[in-house]
């Protein structure tokens, strides 16, 4: 007779983890962050408390970690080579595509109730927000400021502007509208941006 395997432990705690994230994006979605506790998402996810805390010190380590998965499988999603700007060589419509895509974003309660959470988090505990701004915002402006590089070099923006300042005017009224709920965030906001910004970063005669 053939031996049977021995459980792989290292798919368990997969299996494991991946119920620990689902459950906590789907309470902070639910109940919110602060009715949200490591109790809960171990009851969700079928784990004992003491798994949770021998992987993460805390609940706001447990959404990051699930947040960044979240957002690791979208970009996957999207194709392979990970998520880029595209230089099609329209700078406009470049740029348009890309805010257009982050509005979709924002607008998605799959991403708005944790972005939400890390972001309220962040403002009162720095090392949250620091991990945050490192494992997932700087990587996302790093792509404005490689494609606002390669437009310079193509002579549509002006070579005195510095990309990493001008990369805030496409997502700075972004982030201001979501985060206070001002007016609603739309395509039609999205392109109004890109065209604001552009006007102001374009070659002057």
């Amino acid at each position: 007779m053939t031996e049977p395997k021995a459980p792989d432990p290292s798919r368990r705690s997969e299996r494991s983890r991946r119920a620990i994230y689902e459950a906590a994006l789907g309470l902070v979605g639910e109940v919110g962050y602060g009715r949200t506790t490591v109790e809960a998402i171990a009851a969700r996810a079928g784990v004992g408390k003491q798994t949770i805390y021998r992987w993460w010190p805390s609940k706001a380590a447990v959404l990051m970690d699930a947040f960044l998965d979240l957002a690791t499988r979208a970009a996957e999603e999207a194709g392979p080579g990970g998520p880029v700007i595209p230089d099609t060589g329209d700078l406009r419509a470049d740029l348009r595509l890309v805010v257009r895509a982050t509005v979709d974003q924002m607008n998605d309660p799959a991403y708005d109730a944790p972005a939400r959470a890390l972001t309220a988090e962040g403002v009162i505990d720095a090392a949250t927000g620091a991990r945050f701004v490192e494992r997932l915002l700087a990587p996302q402006l790093e792509l404005y400021t490689v494609r606002l590089r390669a437009a310079q070099q193509a002579g549509a923006v002006r070579p005195s502007v510095d990309p990493r300042i001008a990369l805030e005017l496409f997502v700075g009224p972004l982030l201001h509208r979501w985060l206070l709920r001002t007016l609603p965030l739309t395509h039609a906001y999205a392109d109004a941006v890109v065209d604001y910004a552009l006007d102001g970063l374009a070659p002057r005669p």
